[in-house]
């Protein structure tokens, strides 16, 4: 399909949008009219106020497209002077392709590549152009592959496909806008979402098509090896950056840490785990798809790669960075311009590593001694503490405390990994060892001359009353101190939890409402109105607005720990009693027009609270 024709489909969808809601709003006009001729009243006053409020909607929606401005683009901008090679290579490309070179190039911390246009005239004319490169990318790939992936983002360039996307977009912000200004929940706003559907399905075809188009002179200009070890890195580099944020970028993020250099970091990591990475891109390349995807399969987009004809381009095995001039200065301000590290302390990833984790221990640990503290009825806890509670035979108890929705099993397996980041935090306190760094593996708990120190199987001993004595035994020859750690939170914290469900709009005593989130270790409770329309869509919206831990902080958190008992008076509208070990209650009524987050989290609450109910009681 030509790009004119797939631009004419485009403009035809957006246009019959508009025809839709100027039929629509033609035909309540008419009916308006016939009402108010034949049957004068409030039917006749109802219709009109709907008339002019759609009309008016799709008014103000289409004013704000007209006026709507492009974003700032993201990134950090490299001139010709910073990133020399990869602007020659983009111009060279550019010519080969066909095409007008980008006008910007700016680096992303992303493994992505894209290029985009500030159009004019709705997306028909053309403007500013902007290439995106991610610096993990040029970290991961080579020169060649990296010239494969920039040919195929030119290559949308040369087929208008820029333009394409620009109208696109702009579509679906008119078709958002209206169902916004109208209502979502509205007889009109459902006509105008099964629309959108529709605008979309025809997009995202259409866009797969374009992938397909570009790819052809990824081939032809990178050549055909390089174009499919190119596509099939992608997905493995994409897994090897999200494995490297999630396990060592964010693990002292709770604590206000950041490594000093992130994107260093992420060249060791590949290096560390080359076995690894190997071991993924043997794997079948993703084949799933679906009809929503703007893009197809790369299982698909690589058989596709291997009919067209090669080109026998020869390969350029150097490292894509080494188009950068200076890439550790580039990849410092890079961190510094992208990141979120403003007001954190930055570390060296060994200081990092240990002090990361040692955080985290802290946490688990200060569950423990807060549980130890309320059974043994004293003002706080400690490892020593721990123990004499297993000594009493009361490590159940314990147990059940600190993981109350487990069964025995999970709940010895949680009192040991909580008791092994005691002991950890005690032999750390002592000097006897710390945690040590590895791009490699895991972090490993060792003595400074690399010994590991077996925490788990020390904690093993430490939690049966008949080897708890051989486990102070072991801790004594270590050098181990039991006093060393202490409790040095009085309460649970919301760090590192998840959403998981939510209800609007209960009501609590004192003509007070509440939005109640169900979190993995806690509840959260946020003032709300008494209204419930829109609850569900106030819900999520609230927990996409910021980390739990920050909603925690705005928010009353009510954690798992703090329940002593709770009762479900009714199950549906829920109705229940929380009594807390402070002796506070918190009551919460669920109204009959209450919205959720999911249809199954009345369940879910349930299911929270469940270990807290001595005897449930519904009313008759």
């Amino acid at each position: 399909m030509k790009t004119t024709i797939r631009a004419a489909i485009s403009v035809a969808l957006l246009a019959g949008f508009y025809l839709l809601a100027v039929a629509l709003i033609a035909v309540l006009g008419w009916l308006t009219f016939w009402l108010a001729q034949s049957h004068p009243g409030a039917a006749a006053g109802k219709l009109a106020y709907l008339t002019v409020a759609a009309a008016g909607g799709i008014v103000v929606a289409f004013w704000k497209i007209l006026r709507a401005k492009p974003g700032e683009p993201e990134g950090l901008p490299l001139s010709p002077q910073e990133a020399p090679g990869l602007w020659q290579a983009a111009a060279e490309l550019a010519h080969q392709v066909g095409t007008r070179a980008p006008d910007e190039i700016r680096l992303i911390p992303d493994v992505n590549a894209a290029v985009s246009e500030h159009t004019t005239l709705l997306g028909l004319a053309g403007g500013r152009r902007f290439m995106y490169v991610g610096l993990p990318l040029l970290q991961a790939f080579t020169v060649s592959q990296l010239r494969s992936v920039l040919a195929h983002e030119l290559g949308h360039y040369s087929g208008s496909h820029t333009k394409l996307g620009a109208l696109a977009h702009r579509g679906r912000m008119a078709i958002v806008q209206t169902i916004v200004q109208i209502g979502p929940s509205s007889v009109l706003g459902g006509l105008f979402q099964l629309y959108a559907r529709l605008y979309v399905l025809v997009e995202q075809a259409v866009s797969r098509r374009m992938e397909y188009e570009a790819d052809e002179f990824s081939v032809r200009i990178a050549g055909r090896a390089v174009a499919i070890s190119s596509m099939r890195d992608l997905p493995v580099v994409a897994a090897a950056w999200n494995f490297f944020v999630g396990r060592y970028v964010t693990i002292g993020w709770e604590a206000k840490l950041a490594p000093r250099d992130v994107f260093g970091g992420f060249g060791l990591l590949l290096q560390g785990r080359q076995g690894e990475l190997a071991k993924l891109r043997d794997d079948a390349p993703p084949s799933k798809s679906s009809r929503w995807d703007s893009h197809p399969p790369i299982a698909d987009r690589i058989r596709a790669m291997e009919a067209m004809p090669d080109s026998g381009v020869p390969a350029d095995a150097r490292p894509a960075v080494t188009l950068l001039a200076d890439p550790a200065a580039l990849a410092l301000r890079l961190q510094h311009h992208a990141l979120a590290i403003e007001g954190r302390q930055l570390l060296p990833w060994e200081e990092l590593t240990d002090a990361g984790i040692a955080a985290g221990a802290q946490r688990g640990a200060d569950g423990l001694f807060r549980a130890a503290a309320r059974l043994a009825g004293a003002p706080s806890g400690d490892l020593s503490l721990v123990l004499h509670l297993v000594e009493q035979r009361r490590a159940g108890e314990l147990a059940r405390t600190l993981e109350p929705h487990g069964d025995a099993e999970a709940r010895r397996a949680g009192l040991t990994e909580r008791v092994a980041a005691a002991v950890a935090l005690a032999a750390r306190a002592g000097g006897v060892g710390r945690w040590q760094h590895s791009w490699s593996g895991g972090a490993r708990f060792a003595r400074p001359d690399g010994t590991e120190i077996p925490t788990r199987e020390l904690a093993r001993l430490a939690t049966s009353p008949d080897t708890v004595a051989q486990a102070r035994g072991r801790l004594a020859e270590l050098g181990i101190n039991v006093t060393a750690v202490r409790q040095e939170s009085a309460r649970a914290s919301a760090a590192g939890s998840e959403i998981l469900g939510g209800l609007a709009s209960l009501r609590a005593p004192g003509k007070l409402y509440f939005d109640l989130f169900i979190l993995d270790n806690g509840l959260m409770l946020m003032p709300g109105p008494k209204e419930t329309d829109d609850g569900r869509d106030r819900l999520i919206r609230v927990a996409r607005s910021a980390p739990v831990s920050e909603l925690a902080k705005r928010y009353r958190f009510v954690p798992f720990e703090d329940i002593r008992a709770a009762v479900i008076h009714k199950p549906t509208p829920i109705r229940l009693s929380i009594t807390l070990h402070s002796g506070e209650s918190i009551e919460l009524t669920e109204p009959w027009s209450g919205e959720l987050m999911d249809r199954k989290d009345r369940d879910l609450l349930r299911e929270a609270l469940r270990p807290f109910i001595a005897e449930p009681q519904p009313s008759a």
